[in-house]
């Protein structure tokens, strides 16, 4: 099989590793190709390396196709073009600061380096949504994944960055403190004086429980508030929402969409139907001509 018309895509999370082949031309995952398994991000360089190259290499041979090029999707702060990591403070990958993980990974597949692309993880959802997804149809959009972080990037004229809006100064702390996983439980808690998992138990609380209703409502107005401030920065046709809290979308996007409204601004607003898949298929999706090099910004900070 040509090793150029089918390249693998890795979203590494986390506590995850997904990985899958796609098909260039058709622009679609071969399906049992799908892998994804648990990753110790408090490991050790050798025990996460194992657990990753374990995965890429289950995947291809369920395909039967032999390891060629890769697209990773990674969180940061990183240098994805030398692959070196810069991720501390972040409770995870800790054993990889300063070391390059592109190589180690060359070496552990038995690859050349160069056959490796490493991209920053909310840049490659949006070009995930660009190759194969939602936005296939602009050229110039926002992109935002909701989930344990907030994400952020922006495609102009078919480039696509990285925004790093997560630290950006809102209300009266960060982006990520009142866009986030963490912020729903602890608005939770300090509304109830209880604990709660995850947003999707709040979702399942939705219909009978005022209290949740009132923190969704919330929610929307914030997230309303912050697409106004970044899509006005940038010239914009429309804007695409993922990551897991996207998947409740039905109970906030409403006051999203009314707050934004209010303001004069009618942008489209697609969710990705992609969804986790997004950043592993914009990975890959880096390899295929006329797809610009996904770039992050040079701010190692977070």
């Amino acid at each position: 099989m040509n090793k150029n018309k089918y390249v693998m895509g890795i979203d590494i999370g986390g506590s995850h590793i997904t990985v899958a082949v796609l098909d260039m031309q058709q622009r679609n995952i071969l399906k049992n190709s799908y892998t994804r398994e648990r990753v110790d991000s408090h490991g050790s360089t050798e025990q996460i390396i194992n657990t990753w190259c374990s995965a890429i290499k289950a995947a291809y041979k369920k395909v039967g196709i032999q390891i060629g090029n890769l697209g990773i999707a990674m969180p940061g702060p990183f240098d994805y073009d030398n692959g070196i990591s810069y991720i501390a403070g972040n409770d995870k990958y800790a054993a990889f600061y300063g070391l390059n993980v592109k190589d180690m990974l060359a070496s552990e597949l038995r690859i050349n380096r160069d056959q490796i692309l490493m991209n920053n993880d909310a840049a490659c959802f949006l070009a995930g949504e660009v190759f194969a997804g939602e936005a296939r149809a602009y050229q110039n959009l926002i992109g935002v994944t909701l989930g344990t972080g907030l994400g952020s990037a922006v495609c102009k004229e078919g480039k696509i960055t990285d925004a790093n809006l997560w630290c950006s100064s809102f209300l009266n702390g960060i982006a990520e403190d009142y866009l986030s996983t963490r912020w729903f439980l602890k608005r939770y808690y300090e509304l109830t004086g209880l604990n709660i998992l995850n947003v999707r138990e709040l979702t399942l609380l939705y219909e009978e429980n005022q209290t949740v209703r009132k923190i969704f409502t919330e929610f929307g107005h914030n997230l309303g508030l912050f697409l106004k401030d970044f899509q006005q920065d940038h010239e914009t046709e429309a804007i695409i929402i993922g990551g897991n809290i996207a998947n409740a979308s039905v109970r906030f996007m409403p006051n999203v969409i009314k707050y934004l409204e209010s303001q004069g601004i009618d942008t489209p607003i697609h969710i990705s139907k992609l969804n986790e898949d997004a950043a592993l298929v914009g990975a890959a999706g880096c390899w295929a001509t006329g797809i610009a090099k996904v770039t992050e910004k040079s701010d190692l900070s977070r």
